[in-house]
């Protein structure tokens, strides 16, 4: 399956409007000092414990890491000798090639000036409709270790359309590195204006990225169930458990939203290790590249049934201070939703690939900030210690919300963000992009460090990417359904009503007697005229409606919402996760 946007870094980087927008942060404060009237404080989420990060004892000297190997002892090798006399099959070990082989590349990069890549696509490739490109398929055939018996395939995307840059394959195996060669005998052009005999002759052609395809069959029927892209710039993502592709994520978020505009990284080679037939995890390294940035990366796959998840350790060399450096970036499409419906006569009511930002701080408070499709670029924070996770979510999945029977994204997957050890001071960053259609990815979410990486100085960092659908994370206790925004044909003009539901899984046990209470703050830009609570029990949950009166139009609205049992009231448990909404400026 390839990617639905022809090119998503560029078309995201053609979306960008005037930088003229509004800028919100939000910062998160200690437990036992949050005033609840507030959205705007100065102090940081206390730090959670910081443990070292599972690559670091890797990283270490091997003479620090564990004590001289004594000698094998006498009866170890003569049971190793039996195996090899009784003909038991011994799976032959990996070249000697890791991680810090390709850190060094990264280094060597680095060290010398950039240099941007050559684009040497003939042009009956590079001007192919994005059409005819979807018609180019790999041939479930010809994959790599297709006939290998193993419990992964590997598939790759061809040269064309906008992916004019070729990348570097190669396969780690008992036999060493090599290089995979693209071969234009691995596809079917499906009728397409492309003709192979030309390209076997044709100069500098390679791959323009790989899909991973597990063991097990797809829903479709005939090639395997694809579990992972790699497909342009720094992009990758995984389709969940029910096989449809939504969020993006990228290996570095560089500049996002700045003025001076944005930077995007490459993967210029991967190294596929080879695994073997009953492997349940595949290791892929890549090498990233850019103006200021280069990057050793190591992602361990690992399918299972609900979706997949990426173990991501990286390693960056800045080549020189940039301006905003995003770790762990998530890219999404946020076109219409419940609280900023399509304009016009679409017959569907919401068009999105993500529905909110979910942040976990350290001290476990759960944060929701629904997505909008802004009239005016919008950037917010959240300033944090050591966060605990965040991701992109689609929690709608009532396929009623976007009557969409090809796009079907109801069951588009939600992607999470586990940071490995501590990742210490800094901020997670909302980036919202005007979009007059579906086909930009017009969100962006990231984690910015407080302490950027000094040029000729190594960074290190990790965390665990998630791709759920129905089983991705939220709070424990109640959280948010929908959020609606509405005018009261009745009240004033600058008068907005919002509802917010919340489904609460202790809903049917709380006694009638103990009213669920709504406690609301909002920003200098609005006054708050009416807070209502009521049981819903269509969601099993709860629904606050909040009516208020904006000052100011052109400027957006901060608002904050949690839900609280009356005895915990000034206690530091809330019923609910907190409700954080921008109202964007008009």
């Amino acid at each position: 399956m390839f990617p639905p946007h022809a090119h998503p870094a560029a078309r995201y980087s053609a979306a960008g409007p005037s930088p003229a927008g509004a800028a919100v942060q939000e910062r998160r404060p200690h437990p036992a000092s949050r005033r609840t009237d507030l959205i705007h404080t100065a102090v940081r989420t206390s730090p959670g414990e910081s443990s070292e990060a599972p690559w670091a004892a890797a990283a270490r000297p091997a003479a620090a890491r564990a004590p001289k190997a004594a000698k094998a002892p006498l009866c170890r090798l003569a049971l190793s000798a039996l195996l090899l006399v009784g003909g038991l099959h011994v799976p032959p070990a990996l070249a000697a090639f890791g991680f810090n082989d390709v850190a060094q590349r990264a280094r060597q990069l680095a060290e010398a000036a950039y240099k941007p890549p050559a684009e040497t696509l003939p042009a009956e490739l590079r001007q192919l409709s994005y059409d005819d490109y979807r018609r180019i398929r790999h041939k479930p055939e010809r994959a790599l270790w297709a006939q290998a018996g193993s419990a992964f395939e590997v598939a790759f995307f061809p040269p064309g359309l906008n992916y004019t840059v070729p990348v570097k394959i190669n396969q780690i195996d008992a036999d060493g590195v090599r290089e995979l060669r693209f071969d234009p005998d691995d596809f079917d052009y499906g009728g397409g204006p492309v003709d192979a005999a030309k390209l076997k002759t044709a100069q500098g052609l390679g791959y323009a990225g790989l899909r991973v395809l597990t063991g097990k069959r797809g829903r479709q029927g005939g090639e395997r169930k694809e579990i992972l892209a790699f497909h342009g710039a720094s992009l990758f993502r995984s389709p969940g458990e029910e096989e449809q592709y939504g969020t993006w994520a990228r290996g570095l978020a560089v500049d996002t939203g700045l003025p001076s505009g944005e930077e995007f990284p490459r993967f210029v080679e991967f190294w596929l290790e080879r695994p073997a037939a009953n492997a349940r995890e595949l290791v892929i390294y890549a090498l990233l590249d850019s103006p200021r940035y280069a990057g050793a990366y190591r992602f361990v796959l690992q399918p299972d049934k609900h979706g997949s998840v990426q173990d991501v350790r990286a390693r960056l060399y800045p080549r020189a201070q940039a301006g905003k450096l995003g770790l762990a970036p998530l890219a999404s499409m946020h076109f219409a939703g419940e609280n900023r419906p399509a304009r016009g006569e679409d017959y569907r009511p919401e068009v999105h690939d993500a529905d909110g930002l979910s942040v976990l701080a350290a001290n476990g408070e759960w944060i929701w900030r629904p997505l909008s499709n802004p009239r005016r670029l919008l950037i917010t924070a959240f300033g944090l210690t050591d966060p605990r996770g965040f991701g992109l979510m689609q929690r709608d999945r009532d396929f009623a919300s976007y009557q969409d029977i090809n796009a079907r994204r109801e069951l588009k997957p939600s992607a999470w963000v586990e940071p490995s050890g501590g990742w210490g001071a800094g901020q997670v960053e909302l980036v919202q992009i005007p979009t007059p259609d579906e086909f930009n990815n017009n969100i962006v979410a990231y984690w910015v460090p407080e302490q950027a990486p000094a040029p000729g100085k190594p960074y290190d960092f990790g965390y665990r990417l998630s791709w759920r659908t129905a089983e991705a994370p939220h709070p424990p206790r109640a959280w948010v359904v929908q959020t609606r925004v509405g005018n009261d044909r009745q009240g004033a003009d600058n008068e907005l009503w919002l509802r917010v539901d919340f489904a609460d899984p202790g809903y049917a046990k709380l006694p009638p007697d103990r009213p669920v209470r709504a406690v609301v703050s909002v920003g200098d830009n609005a006054e708050l005229l009416e807070t209502r609570l009521a049981a819903n029990p269509a969601l099993q949950g709860w629904r606050t409606t909040l009516r208020l009166r904006r000052a100011d139009a052109a400027k957006p609205v901060e608002l904050r919402l949690q839900l609280f049992d009356p005895d915990e009231q000034a206690a530091d448990r809330p019923r609910s996760e907190t409700w954080s909404y921008v109202l964007p400026p008009e």
